[in-house]
């Protein structure tokens, strides 16, 4: 892949508080071409709203010249697919990482029904969902996790709460798309990510892997890299035979 930095693809955070678990795919993504990295940050006195991240991130992307490949784990890959099909000439290709058919139902959405249906503390539901998204952890690493989960209740672009659960109209978009999940994530389930297949193109790719739960792309960046370079690289090369043959067309009908 020939990729200069100002086309390079893009990365998107909307959970600053989950950038820890992107470091090791994106370290690796980085050592085979170039990665630009976006993160939403937002204020605790801040108003909770997707539209003003898919604003933001469109503000970002609108300087580049040509269309980027975007990839996103969770509510970033939301954002990437909201911003995908409001602007589809701005993206080159979509990657999800952890985004089910149902783009919104993310981990807020399992404990907010939580909270509804369990007369729990929030700790305790907050353990179970460390458990969801990251299988056994030691005492120690769960109290850990859990603040970094109270933190993302409160800066997280997300419009999901006790009074209402958000929904965002499934199906995919125009350009090639890459679905990445695990087989044992407690959040996005198989079943959810199978039901892309209802919708997927012929160059759209699903792809698994075993294990890792919610946080495949953390705990095996390598195998999940190798994916994605895999599906950048058959993107280039389609776009690449796309554009050749336009060319062939043009001569041809030139008088």
């Amino acid at each position: 892949m020939k990729i200069s930095p100002s086309t390079a693809p893009v990365w998107i955070n909307a959970n600053s508080s989950f950038k820890h678990f992107d470091g090791r795919i994106v370290r690796y993504l980085s050592n085979q071409v170039p990665i630009a990295y976006w993160e939403y940050n937002q204020e605790l006195d801040e108003p909770s709203s997707i539209d003003i991240a898919l604003l933001l991130l469109h503000d970002y992307l609108k300087s580049k010249s040509q269309p980027v490949d975007l990839v996103g784990h969770g509510t970033g890959g939301l954002l990437g697919l909201l911003y995908a099909r409001q602007y589809p000439r701005r993206v080159k290709s979509l990657t999800l990482l952890g985004v089910g058919f149902n783009p919104a139902t993310d981990w807020q959405t399992h404990y907010y029904q939580m909270r509804i249906l369990l007369p729990c503390s929030q700790e305790i539901l907050l353990a179970r969902m460390v458990q969801m998204m990251f299988g056994y952890q030691s005492r120690k690493n769960v109290l850990e996790l859990i603040k970094i989960l109270q933190r993302d209740l409160s800066t997280a672009p997300t419009s999901h709460s006790l009074y209402r659960l958000e929904s965002v109209d499934s199906g995919g978009v125009l350009m090639p798309m890459m679905i990445c999940g695990s087989d044992n994530d407690g959040i996005v389930d198989r079943p959810a990510l199978d039901r892309w297949s209802d919708c997927l193109k012929d160059d759209d790719v699903l792809w698994t892997h075993p294990f890792g739960h919610h946080f495949f792309h953390y705990f095996f960046p390598e195998p999940t890299g190798r994916q994605i370079i895999k599906f950048w690289q058959r993107v280039d090369a389609r776009s690449t035979m796309i554009s050749s043959r336009t060319a062939i067309l043009e001569q041809i009908a030139k008088p």
